[in-house]
């Protein structure tokens, strides 16, 4: 069953198209990641699924249900952070959640239940303004997973945390969704997103520019055999006469980016040495994600 559905969605404000014309699916149990830089239409994509602002054009549906200012039964199946953690600033954490679950009807067992999920025991009694900027991220994060929500909607849950709070929250969010909570998220650090997303959805611009699945990645990743010998050019020449197509690089090495040479740089090798002109480099080098997720963003501003 789809649990989220955007068609066609278009917000403008004024003369700037802030989403244009994006659509996805996101199917109950899974992980989907929105991703894109700063000012791609993230946000306001996620603002407009919670109903915080209205499309300009298209649709946005949860659980089969249109969003609209009457879907108030909606919220209570959703849990969300979105932007800036806000919380009262004068109460403590526990207050913070005490106040959030009476507002959603809940018993107070669920407010000790975040507070251990989200480590959130020793500062329980803290001040809302008193907390790190990592903590007050926690607390926002508590705040979505009181109820234990089928939908959890959270923009770049990672601000602030330490590498070892980011760890941390991936492995809840994958436990969450193991356990049937559907999980959509926006984040614009593909690395950190191909470590806990199933599906993986980039937007620029406004415009979804391709979706992949996080298990198909590496066949998306670019590759490129680079060989140096001690005679460049000679080399070069050897590996035209062989069918490959070196070009120079910056740094003085030959590249070769065919799937003959990337996925058999053994013939590469071997065509060299018979050739009386060994290699005393030859690596297949791939792109990082950051580098693929660029190329992914620029074509997409190209389209």
């Amino acid at each position: 069953m789809a649990v989220v559905q955007v068609a066609g969605l278009v917000k403008h404000y004024g003369a700037v198209k802030a989403v244009d014309g994006a659509s996805l699916t996101v199917a109950a149990g899974e992980i989907y990641a929105l991703l894109g830089l700063n000012g791609a239409g993230k946000t306001t994509t996620i603002r407009t699924l919670l109903g915080m602002i209205r499309p300009t054009a298209g649709s946005v549906r949860l659980f089969g249900t249109p969003v609209t200012a009457d879907a108030r039964s909606l919220w209570g199946r959703v849990g969300y952070l979105v932007e800036t953690p806000a919380a009262y600033p004068e109460l403590t954490v526990t207050e913070n959640l005490t106040l959030m679950a009476r507002l959603k009807h809940l018993p107070a067992a669920a407010v000790g239940n975040v507070v251990e999920q989200l480590g959130l025991r020793p500062y329980a009694a803290r001040r809302a303004r008193e907390l790190s900027l990592g903590n007050q991220q926690r607390l926002a994060l508590a705040k979505a997973l009181l109820g234990r929500p089928e939908l959890l909607v959270l923009d770049e849950p990672a601000n602030g945390l330490d590498p070892a709070g980011v760890t941390e929250i991936r492995q809840l969010l994958k436990t969450l969704a193991a356990q049937g909570t559907t999980i959509l998220l926006s984040s614009h650090i593909l690395a950190e997103v191909a470590k806990l997303a199933t599906r993986i959805g980039i937007i620029h611009a406004g415009r979804m520019v391709t979706e992949i699945a996080a298990a198909d990645l590496p066949h998306h990743v670019a590759r490129a055999l680079r060989v140096r010998c001690h005679d460049q050019d000679t080399a070069a020449r050897i590996l035209r006469q062989g069918g490959y197509q070196p070009l120079s690089n910056l740094d003085g090495m030959l590249s070769m980016t065919d799937e003959r040479a990337v996925w058999h740089p053994d013939e590469v090798a071997t065509l060299l040495v018979e050739s009386g002109c060994p290699p005393v480099h030859l690596a297949v080098a791939e792109e990082d994600l950051e580098t693929l997720f660029l190329r992914l963003t620029a074509r997409g501003a190209g389209a």
